[in-house]
């Protein structure tokens, strides 16, 4: 997918922010400023700190792996969106789901990280009615080491959103989700579809 769409799935950029350094290697990282005890702790935060079996699989490439969406709202079942499994989310625009209008709800991202350090993941959700945008979100994830056996999986809760309501809201919706880093890689993006009702 490509054209002039694409630079609404990327993260807002942040006036006059560059990278530091370039990416460096995990063995590098761990052996930067071994002697600073404030840095070790910030490394070990970041799962750095050589606790645990590194999951990464060798013969799979990417370096963020998403999971699974959830969305919760009070009064009903969590609804989640497997998307484990390559392919898994080319069928979700054709599957839209029920979100009842003025509903709260929270959606958590599952997923985990191998390889290499993850700088400054986004969430970026473009929505559109009738071909016209409504809405763009950019939550920041955060930064992330890959995962060990101590912590095979991590969970990102969003912030809480409230879905529109009345009349004029109620209708067939089509959203763009993307993951992207701090490098404008992007490790997933999908489609998908949702109904604004007046119940579930």
């Amino acid at each position: 997918m490509s054209g002039h769409h694409d630079e609404d799935i990327l993260p807002e950029a942040t006036q006059g922010y560059k990278l530091s350094q370039p990416k460096q290697s995990l063995a590098e990282y761990q052996q930067m400023d071994a002697n600073d005890e404030s840095l070790q702790r910030y490394k070990e935060s970041l799962g750095l700190g050589g606790n645990g079996k590194d999951l990464s699989d060798p013969n799979d490439p990417r370096v963020c792996i998403i999971v699974s969406l959830t969305m919760d709202a009070p009064g009903r079942p969590p609804v989640t969106i497997d998307l484990s499994t390559p392919g898994s989310e080319a069928t979700l625009k054709d599957n839209p789901f029920k979100i009842k209008e003025g509903a709260k709800f929270t959606m958590t991202a599952t997923f985990k990280v191998q390889h290499e350090i993850l700088s400054g993941l986004h969430y970026i959700q473009v929505v559109k009615r009738k071909g016209i945008r409504v809405s763009k979100d950019d939550e920041m994830i955060g930064s992330y080491a890959p995962n060990t056996d101590k912590q095979p999986l991590y969970n990102k809760r969003f912030q809480e959103e409230e879905a529109p309501s009345g009349m004029l809201a109620r209708g067939h919706y089509n959203a763009i989700s993307s993951f992207v880093d701090d490098d404008k890689k992007e490790h997933l993006r999908f489609e998908w579809s949702f109904d604004i009702a007046k119940d579930w």
